[in-house]
């Protein structure tokens, strides 16, 4: 709806010097035709809005104007309390503040929204952490989120999974993520997108640097790309398995997001299913023993080959126990 949008236009630029007309286009899903028409028709309801052109140019509001916008609907209202289950803030030592805006949003909602709103918190809980997974360290976040925000470089002591000893990264920050519950600082090292998980570093320290982050570069846009990074390795080695098909829901759980969709097979149909899974490397495919008989490696022939040497170095292992 046009109001919904002209909204929408308004808290924006409440919380920007100046934003570009194909930026707001961009974001709302219309063209800068309609943004420009929807300007217009702000202006002429009192709200002083101008627009700018030229390189700098953009869409702006005067200096010092504010407005208190209460009109949240039902649904919006709901959401904002889901928020409240998330977890993020607990992590990032902001309890206490989210739980005060929220206070502020309820008073500031219609009355008649607000059972809705008490509700939702109530009957809504999200928890990020997987069935039996192991305890993840201590990660210093109200550090790190500190660092993101002080637009300086970043020194970090920083531990990889495969070293004893943390080594020492000079970086540019762009913000913090959280997938599935594990927390990553996204930065540029030597002008170069990375990952750096949390939970391992081992100390930060703001430099008296400028950080220097790549023109044009957002957090969304650099860790879209890191993602895919993870998600899409060179050199990943797919695998097919077939699994009970009583274990099945058990065999998906443990093996995540590594296996594609199930197939029932046609020789046997219902006894066995198989899967195909991607593994960074070969030796992944050692996964599969926990499940014992329930699961074999089918393809390719180096895979169906290693599970079989894994198979008899255990049972030569345990063959005097």
């Amino acid at each position: 709806m046009k109001s919904d949008r002209m909204l929408s236009i308004l808290l924006l630029l409440q919380t920007r010097d100046r934003v570009r007309a194909t930026e707001l286009a961009h974001r709302l899903e219309v063209s800068p035709r309609t943004i420009y028409r929807d300007v217009e028709s702000l202006s002429t309801a009192g709200v002083p809005v101008y627009a700018e052109r030229g390189r700098h140019g953009g869409i702006a509001l005067l200096p010092g104007f504010r407005t208190d916008v209460t009109g949240l609907t039902a649904d919006e209202a709901a959401a904002l309390f889901v928020l409240a289950a998330q977890g993020a803030h607990t992590a990032l030592g902001l309890d206490g503040a989210l739980g005060s805006a929220l206070r502020k949003v309820m008073a500031a909602l219609p009355a008649a929204h607000r059972p809705a709103a008490e509700q939702m918190s109530r009957r809504v809980l999200i928890d990020p952490d997987r069935w039996m997974a192991d305890p993840r360290p201590h990660a210093d976040l109200q550090s790190l989120h500190a660092a993101v925000f002080a637009d300086c470089r970043v020194r970090l002591r920083y531990r990889h999974s495969d070293t004893p000893a943390p080594r020492t990264y000079t970086v540019d920050p762009y913000g913090l993520v959280a997938k599935a519950g594990v927390w990553y600082l996204v930065a540029d090292h030597r002008g170069a997108p990375r990952l750096f998980r949390a939970e391992r570093v081992a100390a930060a320290h703001l430099t008296d640097t400028p950080v220097r982050r790549r023109d044009g570069a957002e957090l969304a846009q650099v860790w879209e790309g890191l993602r895919h990074q993870v998600e899409h390795r060179p050199g990943e080695v797919r695998v097919r398995a077939r699994v009970r098909t009583r274990r099945l829901d058990m065999f998906l759980r443990i093996v995540g997001g590594r296996a594609a969709a199930p197939q029932q097979t046609p020789e046997t149909p219902g006894e066995w299913t198989e899967v195909d899974l991607t593994y960074p490397a070969l030796g992944g495919v050692n996964q599969l023993l926990q499940f014992g008989a329930d699961a074999e490696v089918l393809a390719p022939p180096e895979a169906v080959a290693l599970a079989a040497r894994s198979v008899r170095a255990l049972a030569a292992l345990y063959a005097d126990a």
